[in-house]
């Protein structure tokens, strides 16, 4: 089982997006796991790819709408499904973008085989991911 959501606003899609288990075989994550091998995490079970984020080109630059559609789809996500860690693919800018959403690179320039395409893989514990987007501050150490 995965989800797929569409997000309008006022009554326009301006965006889409997927969130899919990982140990399927079925993403590019899965593949590209494969490739790190062991400099990677294993994936265990609560372990999703978040992929597919497409927002129309006048949102694209809006910080404040990406974080409201990732956290409108992660929130329905955790409740429907055991979603522990999150995981994507994405360009090396785009990664420093999610840090601001908890997530954290863990290999860079991972070829993509038979293309000329290079990955960043970035990872986040699902309740520091909904915590950054929701915009509550992360907990504090005891």
């Amino acid at each position: 089982m995965g989800f797929v959501f569409g997000f309008d606003l006022h009554g326009e899609r301006i965006g889409t997006i997927r969130i899919v288990p990982l140990g399927c075989g079925l993403t590019l994550t899965d593949t590209l796991l494969e490739q790190v091998g062991t400099a990677g995490p294993s994936v265990r079970s609560g372990d999703w790819e978040v992929g597919r984020l497409v927002l129309a080109p006048e949102y694209r630059s809006d910080v404040d709408a990406l974080r409201r559609c990732l956290h409108l789809a992660l929130e329905y996500a955790r409740e429907h499904a055991q979603v522990d860690r999150l995981f994507a693919a994405c360009t090396h800018v785009l990664s420093r973008l999610y840090r601001r959403f908890g997530f954290t690179a863990f290999a860079r320039d991972v070829p993509l085989h038979g293309t000329a395409k290079l990955y960043t893989m970035i990872s986040g514990d699902g309740d520091v991911v909904e915590r950054a987007l929701s915009g509550r501050p992360a907990a504090q150490a005891q």
